[in-house]
């Protein structure tokens, strides 16, 4: 297995090296942290939702859906979902992946995965989020730019529904 590099976009042959399948094609590596243990000693369930935040941060800058500039559309959640499948505790490597299955003109869903890297890795959770793109002055809906429909369309396998 390949050494990860913590919080640097990790491409699709990086993710089949750690043994992560496609559809999968963006990811980020890093460590449990003892902050974010419960009292049984688990990743905590919020870590999780923290974890899908810093992941589509920079997604969705590579993706050009926004610079996060001042004239940046602003994002906000509509719905966000995770199922637990493995217990994860301090110290262990993980990647977080995500995609756009989905979207429409202003609005897309996004799909996550957490997973310990190996010859074959193994997923602990899995996780939706509905994103919504408003205009920085509160007057409306923000479409999404053409360049992250085309990476929608082309690095995700995404759906339009628009």
């Amino acid at each position: 297995m390949p050494d990860l590099a913590y919080h640097t976009p990790l491409g699709p042959d990086s993710l089949r090296e750690l043994g992560i399948p496609a559809p999968w094609t963006f990811g980020l590596a890093d460590r449990v942290r003892f902050g974010e243990l419960d009292a049984l000693g688990h990743v905590n369930h919020t870590a999780y939702l923290r974890w899908f935040e810093s992941f589509r941060l920079p997604f969705l800058k590579a993706r050009q859906v926004t610079d996060y500039g001042p004239t940046a559309p602003r994002l906000v959640l509509k719905q966000v979902q995770c199922t637990y499948l493995a217990e994860m505790g301090l110290g262990l490597d993980y990647v977080v992946t995500g995609r756009v299955s989905r979207f429409r003109t202003t609005s897309f869903t996004m799909e996550f995965a957490v997973w310990l890297p190996g010859d074959t890795a193994k997923q602990t959770a899995q996780g939706t989020t509905i994103v919504v793109l408003l205009r920085q002055d509160g007057t409306g809906r923000y479409p999404i730019p053409d360049a992250g429909r085309t990476a929608f369309l082309e690095d995700d396998g995404a759906i339009n529904d628009a």
